[in-house]
């Protein structure tokens, strides 16, 4: 009987992060611009996901959402930042809310008149001219940017874990205890020991391969976390502020 493979590894190092390599240089130094465009990158899924509220299709979130992060790129998105904030994700969301502003404040004055020529709009042949966006609930903005940004870290953690499981030679039994990190496998017709059998282990041999697992899943989502705040002391709050964004 085959015995499971070690999936855990370090603790979580707390290093120099994006957000803290972005706060020490506010000119152009090409590591504080990659780290910026790093971090952007992070928070695509969740100002998209905001911007479907805005727009008639998904593309059209998709494109504001690309003027909104060059400007940020630009630098000039970056002058209020305060590093006693802390925290990328609070940063961006105040930024993500002011260029909305300004966004229906232009569209108020252009639909008054403005000084702006009038053009018709005429939807595209592969368009549809009524709304196709995610039904959101009427969540506020805030609500539906923090679950789009604890599910879209949840899934780079996941990317991470089978990465690590791929390298390590043992892809299918990430997938086999995968359900069970989400809480899919909890009341599913699969048992942990029909799993276990699944993969050749003893009840006890699945147990501690969870445990291993979910102890390096909680270390590499802390490690997402840590990238995208000024101080470790952070951490911690995120993480809760993650469990309640998705609860």
């Amino acid at each position: 009987m085959s015995e499971p493979h070690q999936l855990a590894r370090g603790p979580v190092v707390f290093a120099t992060t994006h957000w803290t390599r972005v706060l020490a240089s506010r000119g152009q130094a090409p590591e504080a611009q990659q780290a910026l465009s790093d971090l952007c990158a992070t928070y695509y899924a969740p100002v998209v996901a905001v911007l479907r509220g805005e727009c008639r299709s998904d593309d059209e979130a998709r494109d504001l959402a690309h003027a909104f992060f060059e400007r940020i790129l630009e630098r000039h998105g970056l002058d209020g930042a305060d590093p006693a904030r802390g925290r990328f994700r609070s940063y961006l969301l105040g930024a993500l809310k002011h260029f909305l502003s300004n966004r229906r404040l232009h569209a108020r004055r252009t639909k008054r008149g403005g000084d702006a020529p009038h053009q018709p709009l005429e939807p595209s042949p592969d368009q549809p001219d009524t709304l196709s966006i995610a039904d959101t609930s009427g969540l506020p903005d805030d609500a539906v940017f923090d679950r789009a940004w604890a599910l879209s870290l949840l899934e780079r953690a996941f990317e991470v874990l089978k990465r690590e499981a791929a390298h390590n030679g043992n892809p299918r039994e990430f997938e086999v205890l995968k359900p069970w990190l989400t809480g899919d496998g909890e009341g599913a017709e699969r048992t942990p020991s029909d799993a276990a059998k699944e993969l050749g282990w003893s009840d006890g041999a699945f147990r501690v391969a969870l445990h291993r697992l979910r102890r390096r899943f909680r270390d590499v989502v802390k490690g997402e976390i840590a990238a995208t705040v000024a101080s470790p002391d952070d951490i911690a709050d995120e993480l809760r502020h993650l469990i309640a964004a998705l609860a």
